[in-house]
This record gives structure tokens, C-alpha cells and sequence, in this order.
């Protein structure tokens, strides 16, 4: 699974989505969408905006139910683009997972995840 998201705004956001995934949390992930979310899942690609995000990711939890999310790498571009590359796991399969984010008004926002089975 890669992904890729605002890292230097917030270390505890960080921290935070980090833990979402580990607790399989689409609730608690969804607090640091940006209003409208590009989700790439696995080739299933849309814009959605963050409540239809929050439920993409509640059914995803639901049908991998979380292991674990490791974080290989992350980073801010010249862009000032916050990017986390990780692997989530389940007990069925692992997907690279590619966040990316903004700050926003002293908070990290994430506008795009990407994950991909590994």
C-alpha cells in the first residue's frame, strides 16, 4: 500500500492516521480528508468526497481487517506536497499504500490515497 500524506504540519496527525490504519479506523482516518478525496483501490479509482471516503474505507476495513501498517517512508516534496509510503496488512493480503496531503490552516489534509495490492 502507498501513501502519501502531510507529514512535517502535524507529527501527532501523523501519528494519528498511522494509528487509524492499525485499528482499521475509517472514522477516525476520515477527520483528515480533504473535502473532496482521490481514492485509487486497487484500480478502482474515483473523487469522492470525504462521508463516501469514510465509507470506501469502512467496507475496505471490513473485508481486510487490519494486521498492521508499517511506514517505509516519508517526505515533503519542493511543492510542499506530505507524502507517506507504507504497507498495510491484513491477514489475507498486504497492500502498498501511497498517502499524499496538504497543510491547511495548521492541519494536515489528505486529498489523495493510493493502494495497491502487493
Amino acid at each position: 500500500m502507498l501513501i502519501m500524506i502531510p507529514i512535517v504540519a502535524n507529527g501527532l496527525a501523523v501519528e494519528e492516521i498511522i494509528s487509524s490504519f492499525k485499528m482499521g479506523s475509517s472514522r477516525d482516518l476520515a477527520k483528515y480528508f480533504e473535502n473532496t478525496v482521490e481514492l485509487n483501490v486497487n484500480g478502482s479509482q474515483g473523487d469522492f468526497s470525504r462521508s463516501q471516503a469514510e465509507l470506501v474505507f469502512r467496507d475496505f476495513f471490513k473485508r481486510y481487517p487490519a494486521e498492521d501498517f508499517q511506514v517505509v517512508h516519508k517526505g515533503e516534496s519542493h511543492q510542499n506536497i506530505k507524502y507517506l509510503i507504507g504497507y498495510y496488512s491484513s491477514d489475507e493480503c498486504t497492500f502498498r499504500v501511497l498517502i499524499k496531503g496538504r497543510e491547511f490552516n495548521d492541519q494536515m489534509r489528505i486529498y489523495s490515497m493510493d493502494f495497491k495490492k502487493d
